[in-house]
């Protein structure tokens, strides 16, 4: 709780700063309400820190939650991806909910929810169950996570305070990144894997009364009913698609089941746009994409937090069995690449109205790259402060530079009445992109992983004890201290799996980098623009 304490006093500051900010561009007059927008957006943050906190926090128990609960691969990818896919199909939906009832209430409901769930988590005996809470847990995040950059669109409607309002919105993201695996690390020292859970109960209580007292109310009453089909077909969707990915290494990538898959997929999604583009009001209006600001900005954060989850599922793992760290020693590990995402969102956030979005984000882009592809040459005995420090700084000052310019582009496509579903389309983005890379990462570590265990020193062991160590990491690094010959097997077949995930994920973000050279605008227009803008937008 310490961390989280630490977290919340650091908001503090970044917000006071703001405060000052504001008081230095308004007149005498104004500063009561200087201080009240820099209260509003302390307690939105606090509330991104709960739902990041959640979203790393997890990661650093994954090898507890193996040995304790018997969970193999793919169930930790779906103890992972549970939550996020929850949150990633109801998140639109809720970004609408919330502009048409109210911002305040459905802030506070979905952390009341929040807190109810994670203490629910932290209950479980099995590793299903524990499946079921996270599901649980992203649908009420999905209903905070687009309320939060509503009310920061709402509350701060000048570009220049919004711009700084988003860096410390995006700096919070960093810190949550941060505080997740050191919290989960300082807890799991001393309490079982549950404690991560509990962890979260009393942030977001707090977080909830906060909301209560200091949030003012605002909603968008023309916003339409909700679009039941569409919230159906892209749930749907977006549940086989990771279904299909999580479950490919066990029933192979060429297997009909998996190419079926797909296939439905594909299907859905197409259902899911006819659908959208004939209703008269559609729960994502399609036609947005047309915007490159939008389109290309969205593309630009889905494959950061592809990148960014695949990652973070990984390197856990990496530093707890094949280095040997403890939990609290592995989330000290991951501090440099979420305080340099921290530090870079601010960064980013003063840079892109200046210089250009174009430039800012296709820059974060090709480092976010760079860094996963010298990733990729990690060994079992890699330096960690002249080697992988370096990489993790890289790797989060090109999130930085990508994330809050991006969300601004979005943002900025819309009205502040209809901030909710630009938000929650920024939200969407970023909760698919975290979802596909911890199911097409993971995924691709555990093919790769299972093959060449499979062909190593552990091929000579009773076929049931290496299919076990082929479907848990947990269960081959028990197995490989038995002697050096299946360790060394174990080490070769996951840095293997781990080297061609990062090559994927690196090339990934370069292809990412060459679309938002051409796609993003060099400069975003200014507010009368942007109207002018939407204005046609609609008429077309």
């Amino acid at each position: 709780m310490l961390t989280v304490v630490t977290s919340l006093v650091m908001v503090m500051l970044s917000v006071s700063t703001l405060a000052r900010t504001l008081r230095e561009t308004e007149n005498p007059m104004s500063h009561p309400r200087a201080t009240h927008k820099a209260a509003v957006l302390a307690t939105v943050c606090a509330a991104v820190l709960a739902i990041n906190l959640d979203t790393t926090i997890v990661n650093v128990a994954l090898p507890s939650i193996s040995r304790e609960l018997s969970a193999g691969t793919r169930q930790l990818q779906w103890v992972v991806d549970a939550y996020n896919l929850a949150f990633a199909g109801l998140v639109l939906a809720a970004g609408s909910l919330s502009d048409k009832v109210g911002r305040r209430p459905a802030l506070i409901t979905g952390l009341l929810g929040f807190a109810a769930a994670s203490a629910a988590g932290a209950l479980v005996t099995s590793a299903d169950a524990l499946v079921a809470t996270r599901f649980v847990m992203g649908a009420f995040a999905a209903l905070i996570f687009p309320t939060t950059l509503s009310i920061i669109s709402n509350t701060f409607p000048e570009r220049r305070e919004r711009a700084a309002a988003l860096g410390v919105w995006g700096a919070v993201v960093g810190l949550g990144v941060a505080a997740g695996p050191i919290t989960g690390g300082v807890l799991l020292e001393h309490f079982y894997w549950g404690s991560v859970f509990w962890a979260l109960v009393p942030l977001a209580l707090v977080t909830a009364g906060a909301a209560y007292l200091l949030v003012p109310e605002s909603r968008d009453p023309s916003v339409p009913r909700l679009d039941v089909p569409g919230l159906v077909l892209s749930v749907a969707m977006l549940a086989s698609l990771t279904y299909t990915i999580i479950e490919a290494p066990a029933r192979g990538w060429s297997s009909a089941s998996t190419l079926g898959g797909f296939a439905a997929a594909a299907a859905l999604l197409f259902g899911f746009v006819v659908r959208e583009r004939r209703t008269p009001h559609p729960m994502l209006d399609v036609s947005l994409f047309r915007d490159r600001r939008f389109s290309a900005a969205s593309g630009a954060v889905t494959i950061t937090f592809f990148a960014l989850f695949g990652f973070i599922f990984l390197v856990t793992q990496y530093f707890q069995f094949v280095r040997g760290y403890g939990a609290l020693s592995t989330g000290a590990r991951i501090l440099p690449v979420a305080l340099s995402i921290a530090v870079a969102s601010v960064i980013g956030a003063a840079l892109a109205p200046r210089i250009g979005t174009k430039i800012v984000v296709t820059t974060g882009l090709v480092l976010f790259g760079a860094a996963f592809l010298w990733i990729s040459s990690t060994g079992v005995d890699t330096s960690y402060p002249t080697v992988i420090v370096p990489q993790m700084v890289m790797m989060g000052l090109g999130m930085g530079l990508i994330s809050t310019p991006a969300t601004e582009s979005i943002l900025l496509v819309l009205p502040p009445a209809r901030a909710g579903v630009g938000s929650a389309v920024n939200d969407a983005t970023r909760e698919l992109g975290g979802t596909l890379g911890v199911a097409v990462v993971g995924s691709i570590f555990s093919s790769v992983f299972a093959s060449h265990l499979g062909s190593g020193a552990f091929s000579a062991l009773p076929a049931p004890l290496v299919t076990s160590a082929q479907d848990s990491v947990g269960v081959a690094s028990v197995i490989a201290t038995r002697d050096a010959g299946l360790l060394s097997a174990f080490h070769d077949s996951f840095l293997a799996g781990l080297s061609t995930a990062c090559v994927v994920v690196g090339l990934l973000c370069l292809a990412g980098a060459v679309a938002a050279a051409f796609l993003l605008p060099g400069r975003l227009p200014r507010p009368a623009e942007a109207a002018d803008m939407e204005g046609k937008r609609d008429a077309a």
